[in-house]
Formats: structure tokens, C-alpha cells, sequence
């Protein structure tokens, strides 16, 4: 077991793209997906201008076992600017120890310190364990919400209309 003094979290540097694409990738076979882009891509998004997410790292003795990459959205309603957490994961076997929650942690506290209305993501159906996990950290899951999406091609014949 780790003790939660282990974990270090910190905001992920241009040299961490490769162990970021890499964490990535396993989330994707975690929730049984595919990647199509590349440790560069990424590293141009998180650190290239301009730059459309940000990402931090959980550490166990220099290793990255973790990450959570995140960027802002804003909300009219509120008039604040929120931060949407796109994705978070946890080596499996280094689950069940706080460090999802100390990833957690770390993002409520930027949203506290970028005073921001909400901290929001979103979980796959069938993710069970997931959804206790985040209801345990006093997440909300909006059941009357569904996810709207334009893939890469829609997105191009939607302008185009």
C-alpha cells in the first residue's frame, strides 16, 4: 500500500508527452477504445501555442502512474469559467490507493484557485466502480444530460452547410 505521502502531483512539462501519450493509451484500452493521434500532436496541444489543454501527473517514486488532462470551459449561467476534466487514469495496479483522488484533489483546487464554477467530466455507462468512486468525492451525475457529439468528418460537412 502507499502511503498518500508518496504521491507527488504536478503540473506535466513538454518533456512528459511520451509517458503522458503512453498513460493515455491505456486509458483507451481501459475503455476499450483506439488512439489515432501521437505522443507529438500531443505535446504540440498541452505546450504549443496556442494551448488547448493542460495536464498533471501522480507520481510514485519518479515513476508516473497517473495523470488527469483537463482544460476550460466557461459557463453563461454562472459567468465563470469551469474546467472540464477530459480524462483521468490510474495504472490498474496502482488503483485503490488515493491516488485518483489526489488527482482529484489537485483539480479542485485549481478550479478553486482560478475561481471557477464548476469542476465537470463525464463516465462511460457501464464504468460502474467509477461512478461510486465519484459520487464517494461528491460528484452529481446528471442523468437528464447526454453528450452531443460531431466527429472529425461531421464537424467538416456541418460547416459546409
Amino acid at each position: 500500500m502507499i502511503n498518500k505521502n508518496d504521491v507527488m502531483i504536478r503540473f506535466a512539462q513538454p518533456e512528459d508527452s511520451n509517458v503522458l501519450f503512453a498513460l493515455a493509451q491505456g486509458l483507451a484500452e481501459y475503455e476499450k477504445l483506439s488512439i489515432t493521434g501521437n505522443a507529438e500532436k500531443l505535446k504540440e496541444h498541452l505546450f504549443g501555442e496556442p494551448k488547448y489543454a493542460e495536464a498533471i501527473l501522480a507520481e510514485v517514486d519518479n515513476k508516473a502512474v497517473g495523470f488527469a488532462l483537463f482544460f476550460h470551459n466557461y459557463s453563461t449561467f454562472l459567468t465563470k469559467p469551469g474546467i472540464y476534466l477530459e480524462d483521468l487514469f490510474v495504472l490498474p495496479e496502482y488503483r485503490r490507493q488515493g491516488i485518483g483522488k489526489s488527482l482529484l484533489k489537485k483539480l479542485a483546487q485549481i478550479g478553486v484557485e482560478r475561481n471557477c464554477g464548476r469542476l465537470e467530466w463525464s463516465v462511460l455507462d457501464w464504468n460502474v466502480s467509477a461512478q461510486e468512486f465519484y459520487r464517494s468525492m461528491g460528484a452529481d451525475i446528471l442523468e437528464e444530460w447526454r453528450i452531443c457529439r460531431v466527429r472529425e468528418v461531421g464537424i467538416a460537412e456541418l460547416a459546409n452547410k
